[in-house]
């Protein structure tokens, strides 16, 4: 028997109360999770946060009708019973997994919930034959769908085409701050600086195992310096430009892959096919990197491909003419 499973009952043989206290404490759950992702909008995102707030309310309001129900067909007394005591039942992301979201990302969110729980309770519904489980089940379906188009309005009241505007913009810089910056700086020490070992190596050498080993080393070297020297210059308080583990992160892993890029064509035995295949990914990643600098930094793709290409040819000459000499 797997474990965690046991104990768990089929929605099918809830009773109508047990149903109903399901609904009450699934309404209870949802509106944590939309005040929590409204505190955790608030300082950057304050139309957002009032739009999660309204939701929240909505979800308080039809916690108090479900409750009012089974006050008047059971009683006072509501059994203790959550969605995760029921197989099959929606299941919720922790709000942790929400933080390192996205603006965008955490409305979708928000919006599944609400689609998760209605299609729930429509399907749930149509698959039993109890006229009053039914009319129960559909009750609350009608009402789930309600929160859908109730957000739709709170979305329209609050974040109107400015407000809207302004949140995406300070959402864009603030990926950009957090993830890009780090990241194409890591990319760029990755794919260049690792060009003048591994090059010179290859012409000195001409043997493609001892070539990747060096390309292999440099990279994850470089990788593990760039990231923890990106995590300890800056912890964002002051600049803004948030988490220091992400942006250190962002810069490690994008240095490791910079490298490798050209290290893992030394894989194939024959030098000068794996040495014509490495001169390839060097241009490609070149051209990506001007490309980046173009799409999220506004750099005119002319002058970013000039510093690039001039600055990554610059390396590999002095690589080629140490490694020949």
């Amino acid at each position: 028997m797997i474990p965690g499973f046991a104990n768990r009952r089929r929605f099918s043989d809830l009773s109508e109360q047990e149903v109903l206290a399901l609904a009450i404490s699934s309404e209870e759950d949802d509106g944590r999770i939309y005040r929590s992702y409204a505190e955790m909008l608030r300082a950057d995102y304050p139309a957002s946060a009032a739009v999660f707030n309204g939701m929240a309310e909505e979800e308080d309001g039809h916690r108090k009708r479900l409750i009012a129900l089974h006050q008047d067909r059971f009683g006072n007394v509501i059994p203790l019973i959550r969605r995760e005591h029921v197989s099959g039942f929606y299941a919720r992301k922790p709000v942790w997994l929400t933080q390192n979201l996205g603006l965008e990302r955490i409305r979708e969110e928000a919006s599944q919930m609400e689609r998760d729980a209605a299609r729930f309770y429509h399907a749930a519904a149509q698959a039993t034959s109890d006229a009053g489980t039914r009319r129960l089940l559909g009750d609350l379906a009608q009402a789930e769908s309600g929160h859908v188009e109730k957000a739709d309005q709170l979305m329209a009241h609050n974040l109107g085409s400015e407000a809207k505007s302004e949140e995406e913009a300070a959402a864009h810089r603030q990926f950009v701050l957090t993830w890009v910056q780090p990241g194409l700086a890591g990319l760029m020490d990755g794919s260049v600086s690792t060009l003048a070992p591994i090059f010179a190596t290859a012409f000195a050498t001409q043997d493609t195992h001892t070539t990747f080993l060096v390309g292999l080393a440099a990279s994850i070297g470089a990788g593990i310096s760039m990231g923890f020297t990106e995590a300890a210059s800056d912890d964002g308080a002051i600049s803004g430009r948030g988490s220091p583990v992400k942006r250190g992160i962002a810069a490690g892993v994008m240095t490791t892959v910079g490298g490798l890029g050209h290290a893992l064509p030394y894989l194939i035995p024959d030098f000068w096919t794996a040495t014509v295949i490495a001169m390839i990914v060097v241009f490609v990643e070149l051209w990506a990197i001007a490309w980046i600098q173009n799409r999220y930094m506004q750099t005119p793709f002319l002058r970013a491909a000039f510093q690039v290409v001039v600055g990554g040819a610059l390396v590999f000459g002095a690589g080629a003419l140490i490694g020949a000499g």
